[in-house]
């Protein structure tokens, strides 16, 4: 960091990123396909121009929403990730060499960044075992099972979305957006979090915070949200009904 900023609180998302992003970079981004995602500070990564990131997500976003716009613009070099559906993009770079995937079953992504955050160097896990996710790793035989060897995760800079954030950091999410959110906020060198409301300390419940301020370095007012659905069904009442008596 650059600077001393006297606050937690940034005018906006550029202004929080701009010391801290750098080419090359590691960056966790929050978000379990579109919901939870940091909108806004995606954006800014977008606008700052940084390139060849290793981002560690659950997935990589959706065409031209969430981490599709970097890798639109080709800011990505690596994607560490669980979940690499629903982005022609990213298929196509992939596909022709244009970038880099760690594979990650779902379970073990979560695990890894916990541990990360919890200062956890590695850990043993069942999952992956015997198959391509085992190559090139640690391997033991425990009680007859066999297990390998997954370290765990930090990153340079993690970008996380709340529902409601107070000026000291504390968040708390909404729904299914309490995904990767909460991990990666414990797992950044510095943590970024953009916020839908922002009160003053003391407003939120204490037993209603999932995300401690000490975690957190710098929090924006997030804005312009598209709440989009990644998946619409549409059925009519008379179906619905039918399907439930069938």
């Amino acid at each position: 960091m650059s600077k001393k900023h006297s606050s937690k609180i940034y005018p906006d998302a550029k202004s929080a990123l701009r010391d801290v992003l750098r080419d090359g970079m590691t960056v966790m981004s929050g978000g379990f396909g579109a919901c939870g995602v940091p909108e806004n500070l995606i954006a800014a990564v977008h606008d700052l121009g940084v390139r060849g990131l290793t981002v560690v997500s659950n997935n990589a976003g959706l065409d031209g929403f969430g981490l599709g716009v970097l890798l639109k613009t080709h800011q990505i070099a690596k994607m560490i990730s669980s979940y690499v559906g629903e982005n022609r993009e990213f298929e196509r770079q992939y596909l022709a060499g244009e970038l880099e995937l760690e594979f990650n079953p779902q379970g073990t992504l979560a695990e890894r960044i916990r541990a990360g955050g919890a200062g956890i160097h590695a850990f043993f896990t069942r999952t992956g075992a015997g198959t391509l996710v085992a190559e090139g790793k640690e391997q033991r035989v425990v009680n007859g099972e066999t297990y390998i060897l997954e370290t765990g995760l930090v990153a340079d800079v993690a970008l996380v979305k709340a529902w409601r954030g107070d000026t000291e950091g504390n968040l708390v999410y909404r729904k299914t957006a309490r995904n990767f959110n909460p991990p990666m906020a414990t797992a950044g060198r510095v943590t970024i979090a953009e916020v839908e409301e922002l009160v003053e300390p003391g407003v939120l419940d204490p037993d209603g915070i999932h995300t401690p301020g000490i975690y957190v370095q710098r929090v924006i007012q997030g804005t312009n949200y598209s709440r989009l659905i990644e998946k619409l069904t549409v059925r009519s009442r008379e179906e619905g009904a039918h399907a439930v008596v069938a």
